[in-house]
C-alpha cells in the first residue's frame, strides 16, 4: 500500500482516487471546491459515470479514500502525488497548463523528499521538463502517466486498461510508478516523458481521425449506393485497421477530441511542422455539423425557418451528463441560426439552464415529439432505439426523422410511414 495524493476531484482526478482506493492504496484527493469536497465526502457523486458511486463509497466505509479542500492538505504524509488538473484551450489552441503550475507553485516545497509527482493532466509536449525546472528539487521525480478514459466506461477502462504509459527519466523512478498498478492485468509502456506526452495526443487525434473517416465514407457511400454498415464491416474485419471507431456519427465532440486536436496542431506548428492532415480532420469534423443540417433541410423539402424541431439526444454521447463541445449542440446551433424551432430530450438533461436559450428542454420523447416537422436523432442513448415509434408517428405535425446514430431500422422506419434518412445505409 501507498500513500496517494490526487490533486483534483474532477473526472479524471474523481475516477483516478476512486480506483486507486479500490486496488490498495491510501489515497486523499483534494480540490478548490469546497461544496464539491462536501459533497464527495458525503458519498455524492457529482457527475454520472458507472460504478464511480460504488467505488467512492468502498473508499469511504473502508477509510482508503477521503476528500479534503486545498492541496496543500493532501501531500504531507504522500509517497506520490497524481496532478489531475483542467488544461483547457487556449484561443490559440494551445493547451493552457497554468493550473498544473499554480499547483506545483503552491507543494514544490511542502512535498516530502522522493516523492513521486505523476502528471495525468493532458499537457503540450516538454511540460514535464517546465515542472521540473519549475519545482526546483533534486529529490522530487515528475513522471508523465497519461489517462485514457472514456466518459461511460471510466472505471472499466482504468482497472483494465489496454496498456499503462508511464514517460520517466530514470528507469528506477519508473518502476516505482508501475507498482501501483500492480494488482492489474496491463501492459506497461515505458517511455521517456515527451514520448508519453505525445503519446496521449497521438490517441485522441488518430480516434477522431478514424471517426471523420468513416463520415466522410458514409457520403461516399450515400453516393454510389453502397452500404456503409456492410462496407465497415469489411473494413473493420481487417487486423490492421479494426472495427471500433468506425460508426457514422454526426461528428466528434466532447471533453478530450477538440481540444486535444487543436493543442497537436499547435504543437506540431510551434516546432516547424504544419500538420496539415489534422487541420484537414478538423474541417471534415465542422462539415460534418453541416451535413447533419442539410439532410434535415432535404427531408422538409423547405427552408428550417419557423419549423419544430425535436432533437433526441444532447450530451456528446449515450451514458454521460457530459454537454461539453457536444455535436449534438453544434448541429442545434446551426439549425437555431436557420431559424428552426428547438425542443430536445435527453435522458440526462433536465434542466433548461445547462442548454442555449433557444432549445427547449421537454420531459419525455413524446413531449419532444409533439407538434414536430422532423425529428434528428443526435445521441445514441438506447432509449431511442427501444422507443415506440409506431405511436410516436401520431404526435408528430409530419412523420420525419434524421436518424444521425443509425440506431433505428430503415426499412422498419420506412414501413411505418416516416420520410427517414441515415447515414449511409441502404
Amino acid at each position: 500500500m501507498s500513500n496517494v495524493a490526487v490533486i483534483g476531484a474532477g473526472y479524471v482526478g474523481l475516477t483516478t482516487a476512486a480506483c486507486l482506493a479500490h486496488i490498495g492504496h491510501n489515497v486523499t484527493c483534494a480540490d478548490i471546491d469546497e461544496d464539491r469536497i462536501s459533497q464527495l465526502n458525503n458519498g455524492e457523486i457529482p457527475i454520472h459515470e458507472a460504478r464511480l458511486p460504488e467505488l467512492v463509497q468502498e473508499g469511504l466505509s473502508n477509510q482508503a479514500l477521503k476528500f479534503v479542500v486545498g492541496a496543500q492538505r493532501s501531500i504531507t504524509t504522500s509517497d506520490f502525488v497524481f496532478l489531475c488538473l483542467p488544461t483547457p484551450q487556449g484561443e490559440d489552441g494551445r493547451a493552457d497548463i497554468g493550473a498544473v503550475l499554480d499547483v506545483i507553485e503552491e507543494i514544490r516545497q511542502l512535498v516530502p523528499p522522493q516523492t513521486i509527482i505523476i502528471n495525468k493532466s493532458t499537457v503540450p509536449v516538454g511540460t514535464i521538463a517546465l515542472i521540473e525546472a519549475a519545482i526546483q528539487r533534486e529529490d522530487v521525480s515528475i513522471v508523465s502517466n497519461p489517462e485514457f478514459l472514456r466518459e461511460g466506461v471510466a472505471v472499466t477502462d482504468f482497472l483494465q486498461p489496454d496498456r499503462i504509459v508511464i514517460g520517466a527519466t530514470s528507469s528506477e523512478v519508473g518502476e516505482r510508478v508501475a507498482a501501483l498498478y500492480d494488482s492489474i492485468d496491463a501492459p506497461i509502456i515505458a517511455v521517456d516523458p515527451a514520448s508519453a506526452e505525445t503519446i496521449k495526443y497521438a490517441t485522441n487525434s488518430f480516434l477522431a481521425t478514424k471517426v471523420s473517416f468513416v463520415n466522410g465514407l458514409a457520403a461516399v457511400c450515400e453516393a454510389v449506393g453502397a452500404d456503409i454498415e456492410s462496407v465497415t464491416r469489411g473494413l473493420g474485419s481487417d487486423q490492421r485497421i479494426g472495427s471500433r471507431f468506425l460508426q457514422p456519427g454526426p461528428g466528434w465532440g466532447g471533453s478530450c477530441f477538440p481540444k486535444d486536436m487543436q493543442a497537436l496542431v499547435r504543437i506540431a506548428t510551434d516546432a516547424g511542422y504544419e500538420f496539415d492532415l489534422l487541420r484537414a480532420v478538423i474541417e471534415a469534423n465542422d462539415q460534418q455539423f453541416d451535413r447533419i443540417v442539410h439532410k434535415a433541410e432535404l427531408l422538409l423539402g423547405e427552408e428550417l425557418a419557423g419549423k419544430n424541431l425535436a432533437l433526441l439526444g444532447l450530451t456528446f454521447k449515450a451514458h454521460t451528463d457530459d454537454l461539453r463541445n457536444s455535436p449534438a449542440l453544434e448541429v442545434a446551433k446551426r439549425l437555431a441560426a436557420k431559424g428552426a424551432k428547438l425542443t430536445a430530450y435527453d435522458p440526462m438533461i433536465t434542466s433548461p439552464t445547462e442548454l442555449p436559450d433557444d432549445i427547449g428542454v421537454a420531459a419525455t420523447i413524446e413531449q419532444a415529439m409533439t407538434g414536430s416537422d422532423l425529428a434528428l436523432i443526435l445521441t445514441e442513448w438506447p432509449e431511442f432505439t427501444r422507443a415506440n415509434w409506431a405511436n410516436l408517428i401520431d404526435l408528430m405535425n409530419a412523420p420525419r426523422v434524421v436518424d444521425a446514430r443509425n440506431v433505428l431500422d430503415r426499412k422498419s422506419m420506412v414501413e411505418l410511414g416516416y420520410q427517414y434518412d441515415d447515414l449511409g445505409r441502404i
